[in-house]
């Protein structure tokens, strides 16, 4: 068989899944890849080095971030450990407040912004609002201008009272109250109490709010639907100037729409079109609220179906609710759905499915498409998630520890997924203003990192003196650890950090000090077709031609392990000044023939901190029958 010259000029369908590599009949063979590690699928196809993580602050345990961005000056990051709320504007600290929450209560907390205000949620925790002031940060529970109840007990119970003002004793004809009642609310023939004391299951002491038309038994009366007792709201957001809350510990299928403009007004009135609004998802499965968004209409997720509440605007006469997949949501954590190109992205119940609900104007209903059937093996429950629009990047850690990074660009039908790794593990990720900030776990120990353009190791630090030293500190957060140098721009030898600190012989003026990490390339299969049909026999790479752009080092396998490519001054990982970036072709010549299909003809891989980024490969490929 003649050679044969195969272009790969785009990785725009990225790592596929091994179950794939038999189906050379898929668009995405074409373009895809069978292994991207540590390196970002650019929107226009080509595979680029991932930048470093630089460390911003050790964290005392597992955290939650949470972005908040005021306007396009005042952007903050919220992180979120056991019992404390820390504010960072860039990588400073700014404000520490404590809050009532603990570290196995964070993966379940909602969260949701309105101007200088952040509510957050949970079922097992009176929601919290946190504000930003002109003379700082504060946070205080919820205040109910009006707050909404529910009938929880049989309709056959009754509450009796002992007095129409006042301080009242409340009696039931059945145990129907239980501890957490304390400070929640009563309404008997619509009049309010609020409880004080739980003296038993059948009778609480309580304070009169609005006097009581009598004092006889009756079964007009209901409860504070969020309470100690049947918990607290799970999610919220804001729509159409209300804010709605979905789903409680006890109510897990049930919406509230608060009137418009008055946000935490959720009397109902008499249901004009201003007023509250209340119902609950009723169909043949369950429905339990796992998160909402704000889009073209209200987007309602629950563990089981994804659904659309419409009204133009939203009123009680108008308001209609449709389910429209059913995908369904994981009950075990919160991964609030993020928006994509006018698309709503969220994570499966199952943990394997990352779908985009999506408006078809032709049917007027919503689809969900996985976006990562082809790229299965790389999803592995999801526990948070994160959208950088600017580089068009969807970032998700997942349960593994793994950073599952997929580009998404949606005009050009680029859906590309690849892995990152770092030395440790990826436990949460957000995003501001371009910045995607990572919870990283190493040894036990847990920091707030972030992705830094330009930086190219982990946990990275970076320094610059007027003159050159040897003597580099405040690197106590890699104790012990051996970490890689670059010096002036160019890489060193590994070095050990001890008491905080690396010495360097020669001395340098500008240092990046941090954990090494290795990007790794590997083509799909070669499928080649001869006259005859499919060539199953031996094969031999030719040759191979790398176009590369703005690439400072490159080691490449082809059969005998990795080895750089001598282009320009460049022949070694460790050199005493800057290598510079090439911008071009490199040609390389394969040798011998091999008889296992699935073994790579090429592989890219290497830890040198420094940039490559890989455009197209061309190769020439010989075969017998």
């Amino acid at each position: 068989m003649p050679a044969v010259k195969r272009a790969k000029t785009s990785f725009a369908a990225g790592e596929l899944a091994p179950e794939l590599l038999g189906r050379g009949d898929l668009r995405a063979f074409e373009n895809g890849a069978r292994r991207l590690r540590n390196v970002f699928i650019q929107p226009t196809g080509g595979v680029t080095r991932r930048p470093g993580l630089r460390h911003v602050t050790p964290l005392s345990g597992p955290a939650r971030l949470i972005p908040f961005e005021f306007n396009t000056e005042q952007t903050y990051l919220v992180v979120l450990t056991a019992g404390l709320l820390r504010v960072y504007q860039g990588d400073a600290e700014v404000a520490v407040l404590g809050g009532p929450w603990g570290d196995w209560m964070l993966p379940q907390i909602g969260f949701t912004q309105n101007a200088d205000t952040l509510l957050l949620t949970h079922p097992e925790m009176r929601p919290q609002r946190v504000t930003r002031t002109a003379s700082g940060w504060t946070i205080a529970p919820w205040a109910f201008v009006n707050e909404p109840f529910f009938r929880f007990a049989d309709a056959s119970v009754t509450l009796m009272t002992s007095g129409t003002t006042s301080n009242v004793v409340v009696t039931a004809n059945a145990l129907v109250f239980a501890s957490g009642h304390e400070g929640a609310r009563l309404r008997i023939g619509g009049k309010k109490l609020v409880i004080g004391t739980v003296i038993n299951g059948a009778q609480v002491a309580a304070a009169v709010e609005e006097t009581l038309s009598g004092t006889a038994a009756t079964t007009d009366w209901d409860e504070s639907a969020f309470s100690g007792a049947h918990g607290w709201p799970v999610t919220s957001c804001f729509h159409q100037d209300r804010l709605v809350i979905g789903g409680s510990r006890d109510l897990p299928n049930r919406l509230w729409l608060s009137r418009t403009g008055d946000l935490f007004n959720f009397d109902a009135g008499t249901g004009l079109d201003d007023q509250a609004i209340e119902f609950g998802l009723v169909s043949d499965q369950v429905n339990a609220i796992r998160g909402m968004f704000s889009g073209r209409h209200l987007q309602v997720f629950t563990s089981g179906a994804e659904w659309m509440v419409t009204g133009d605007p939203l009123t009680p006469a108008n308001i209609q609710l449709n389910r429209q997949t059913r995908v369904g949501s994981p009950v075990d954590r919160l991964v609030p759905p993020v928006d994509v190109d006018g698309s709503t992205v969220f994570v499966s119940r199952n943990g394997q499915g990352v779908y985009e609900f999506t408006y078809t104007d032709v049917s007027q209903i919503y689809q969900a498409n996985d976006l990562a059937i082809v790229a299965r093996h790389l999803v592995d429950t999801p526990v948070s998630m994160a959208y950088d629009q600017n580089t068009r990047l969807l970032h998700m850690a997942m349960a593994d520890g793994s950073l599952g990074t997929l580009t998404i660009y949606r005009a050009e039908q680029v859906t590309a997924w690849t892995r990152q790794e770092t030395i440790g593990a990826f436990r949460a990720v957000a995003e501001t203003e371009g910045t995607i900030w990572a919870v990283v776990e190493r040894n036990g120990g847990f920091a707030l990192e972030r992705f830094e353009p330009g930086l190219a190791l982990d946990a990275a630090l970076t320094g610059e003196a007027a003159t050159p030293q040897d003597e580099w500190v405040g690197l106590g957060h890699l104790e012990g650890r051996e970490v890689g140098v670059l010096a002036d721009g160019a890489p060193r030898a590994a070095e050990t950090v001890s008491g905080g600190k690396v010495v360097l012989d020669p001395a340098a003026a500008t240092v990046q000090i941090g954990l090494v990490f290795r990007h790794e390339v590997e083509p799909l299969p070669p499928d080649l077709i001869a006259a005859g049909g499919a060539a199953t026999g031996p094969l031999r790479l030719v040759a191979v031609t790398f176009r590369l752009l703005e690439t400072a080092a490159l080691s490449v396998d082809l059969g005998r392990g990795a080895e750089p490519v001598p282009f320009r001054r460049l022949d070694t990982a460790l050199l005493d000044a800057a290598p510079p970036r090439f911008t071009g072709d490199v040609t390389l010549r394969g040798l011998g023939w091999r008889r296992d299909r699935l073994r790579p003809i090429w592989r890219i891989e290497g830890d040198a901190p420094l940039p490559m980024t890989l455009l197209s490969v061309t190769t020439e490929i010989r075969m017998t029958d």
